[in-house]
């Protein structure tokens, strides 16, 4: 396993075979998220995407009480106190869930306990969630009355529809999910972490295009569903797959 060597304590970025794996480390106060940890983030993403050795990224929380818990709201006074200095947390913040959004590699979030606020926008940001049975999951926005720019409220709006969306930020409730654990999540990433990259890059960005309706650029789908075939990669894939054994990607 390599440590990624960081200006901030309260992230830690690992790689481990094709596994990217970017922990958000403040378990005394459930992995609130501060101004440092969201500048951090695409830090380590500008890391991993460059690395061609990691596959899959996985965002996970210090300790078994909280994925993340929010934003670290005892920093409020000093970074989001005045229009200038909330202007630039939702710069920093934005910047940091705009990288996480467009990473051309898989991204999984894997939830324990507490996914609160910002913490459900991070994992929102990411392609896939598995979460532990004890995860929790809310926006307290209403309860502290702060506003959610439209970027966020659309991603998430996306995902689980108008009516939940509403029920979320009005009730300002925790919600419960479970799916697996971390060794599931583990065997989940390895399983991806074995298959084409060019094929999951083509992937990402074809559905990105096309949630972009009569705005797609399907020339530059086209044009990574050929480099896919003229690949090494699918070679390989197809020798692998006459000899019966394991294919070995590369990315080219």
């Amino acid at each position: 396993m390599i440590a990624i060597p960081l200006e901030t304590d309260n992230m830690v970025a690992e790689i481990d075979g094709p596994i990217g794996s970017m922990t958000f480390n403040k378990p005394a106060r459930r992995n609130a998220v501060s101004l440092d940890m969201w500048e951090a983030i695409p830090a380590i993403l500008d890391r991993f995407e460059q690395d061609p050795a990691v596959r899959v990224i996985v965002l996970k929380g210090a300790g078994d009480q909280a994925f993340v818990s929010g934003a670290d709201i005892s920093q409020f006074e000093k970074v989001r106190s005045s229009q200038e200095s909330n202007a630039r947390y939702e710069a920093v913040s934005g910047e940091a869930s705009r990288r996480l959004t467009a990473c051309p590699k898989p991204t999984i979030a894997m939830i324990r306990g507490f996914c609160i606020g910002g913490g459900l926008a991070i994992a929102v940001g990411c392609d896939i969630r598995i979460a532990g049975e004890g995860a929790r999951f809310g926006v307290p926005a209403a309860r502290l009355g702060l506003g959610y720019a439209a970027p966020g409220v659309k991603k998430l709006m996306e995902l689980v529809g108008p009516s939940f969306t509403k029920e979320i930020f009005f009730t300002a409730r925790h919600f419960s999910a479970a799916e697996a654990l971390e060794a599931y999540t583990r065997r989940y990433c390895s399983t991806i972490g074995d298959n084409a990259p060019m094929t999951m890059h083509a992937l990402k960005r074809t559905v990105a295009e096309l949630m972009r309706g009569e705005q797609a650029d399907l020339a530059t789908c086209e044009a990574l569903v050929t480099a896919c075939f003229d690949s090494q990669d699918y070679v390989e894939g197809r020798q692998a797959f006459m000899e019966k054994r394991r294919p070995v990607f590369h990315g080219v």
